[in-house]
């Protein structure tokens, strides 16, 4: 669904500017970080205890689903607050309004799929986590040829995130029964304590995430802002696939917490599953980035440029997590939360200085470098806190033959550009270079032809 979403995305912004875009993604990473507050760690707190506690929904559901109502209107009140504060007035606070109540029930909506995911009902949840998307797509693709507009679009998603609601809730109580409010106060007290873990990591990384496109579209403009997420959208679907590898890691190295050489061994391997293929895909972004933005037939080749700049810019943050995120992730497993959350924190306060100097002149490109700066800072701190922190060696001669195997990958392409760009297209171009990339891959070690003979059909039992 995440590909297709970014597609429909492009459309979107294509049809409605890039300026009046800025403005809509600004308010919605706005509304992404307040909503921090609306959960409180409650959803993993309440799934982790239903699925180890069977009589947990009946004694404390009661409880917690108006708690969860309630922390909404908090979470909205306080939306239309900071707007308020960083200058948005009159038709962008009711904007802001639609797009915050959107957000709230698509996460409450979220807390109540909770309960299927603790009764190992994953199918189930499977389908009704995309079904708000699908829901917004059908939308989107009636609303083009009557006329897309800002109003048009935002009430399109407020209606399906509060349709999805409604089913949430409706199949909630099919499955496991009606269940009535009921407050108790100690109840509530215990969840939040309890819960409070979680939304400080939550909030921490929605603030590191999204602090960019509020800042950028208040300092510099609504239209570098949308510069700035058209790049950016792109840099969220690849990282999808490091999102979904490194929690499988997560759960490896949290069952060997006092196993080093265990720990170094899936540090290696989980460093080349992570990597590689994160490399290809950025070497992809450096040499033929332009042909992502397809779909802006309304911009000028002006504003395509700029956008291929910032999204250059942005995948070398995707090396930099495809080369570090697993250190983080190594940290988190082992009881080490506490430093890394000081170290996104501080990454926080760079970001926010550094935009404070250079986005007012520089715009989408200098968030872009800024971004880049804080990934690599942090990356540094993962380093030295697996050095100091855990009994791991940080494998640097496996690192340095990833750098390397990139290095010729980049090297090769730029030849082949040089020599060969006006006779194959793009698509024949990274056909060619993905046979090449194999080839060094092997060619350097990374991958044993041993580990590619053992995938093939009738090897596996030899």
């Amino acid at each position: 669904m995440k590909p297709g979403w970014v597609v429909v995305e492009n459309l979107v912004q294509d049809r409605l500017g890039h300026a009046t875009f800025g403005l809509l993604t600004a308010l919605s990473a706005l509304t992404l970080v307040v909503a921090a507050l609306s959960d409180l760690g409650l959803t993993p707190y309440s799934v982790q205890r239903v699925a180890a506690e069977p009589t947990f929904m009946a004694e404390t559901f009661p409880t917690l689903l108006p708690l969860r109502g309630a922390l909404n209107a908090v979470a909205l009140a306080a939306m239309l607050a900071v707007g308020w504060v960083l200058g948005y007035r009159g038709y962008e606070l009711v904007l802001l309004g639609a797009i915050g109540t959107a957000l709230l029930l698509a996460q409450y909506g979220q807390f109540l799929r909770g309960t299927l995911q603790a009764h190992q009902q994953f199918n189930t949840d499977a389908v009704l986590s995309v079904l708000e998307k699908f829901l917004l797509l059908g939308a989107v693709l009636v609303l083009i040829p009557v006329g897309l507009t800002l109003p048009r679009y935002v009430g399109a998603r407020l209606a399906a995130a509060a349709f999805s609601t409604v089913v949430l809730y409706g199949l909630m109580t099919r499955l496991f029964g009606r269940i009535k409010y009921r407050w108790k106060a100690p109840v509530a007290r215990t969840a939040l304590r309890a819960s409070l873990p979680f939304a400080l990591m939550a909030l921490l990384y929605g603030v590191n995430e999204r602090i960019d496109m509020v800042m950028l579209e208040r300092l510099a403009s609504p239209t570098e802002a949308g510069y700035y997420a058209g790049a950016y959208r792109w840099v969220d679907a690849v990282m999808m696939y490091a999102w979904t590898v490194l929690p499988l890691f997560f759960a490896k190295f949290a069952s060997v917490p006092r196993d080093a050489v265990a720990q170094r061994e899936l540090l290696r391997f989980g460093q080349r599953i992570l990597t590689l293929p994160l490399l290809f895909v950025v070497a992809f972004v450096l040499f033929r980035g332009e042909v992502l933005f397809w779909q802006f037939s309304h911009s000028t080749p002006a504003e395509v440029a700029r956008m291929t700049w910032c999204l250059k810019i942005l995948f070398v943050n995707v090396l930099v997590h495809a080369f570090f995120a697993i250190y983080s992730t190594l940290l988190t497993s082992t009881t080490h939360e506490r430093p890394v959350s000081w170290l996104v924190a501080g990454s926080i306060f760079l970001n926010i200085g550094l935009n404070l100097f250079l986005l007012p002149k520089y715009g989408a490109v200098a968030a872009s470098l800024n971004t880049l700066l804080c990934a690599a800072g942090v990356s540094v701190g993962y380093l030295v806190l697996v050095a100091r922190r855990t009994g791991v060696s940080v494998p640097f001669r496996l690192l340095g033959r990833l750098l390397l195997a990139f290095g010729l990958l980049c090297g090769t392409w730029y030849a082949l550009q040089y020599g060969l760009s006006k006779t194959l297209d793009w698509w024949l171009e990274s056909g060619l270079m993905g046979v090449v990339f194999v080839v060094i891959i092997l060619g350097t070690g990374l991958v044993r032809r041993s580990e590619v003979t053992q995938l093939l059909p009738g090897r596996q039992g030899n």
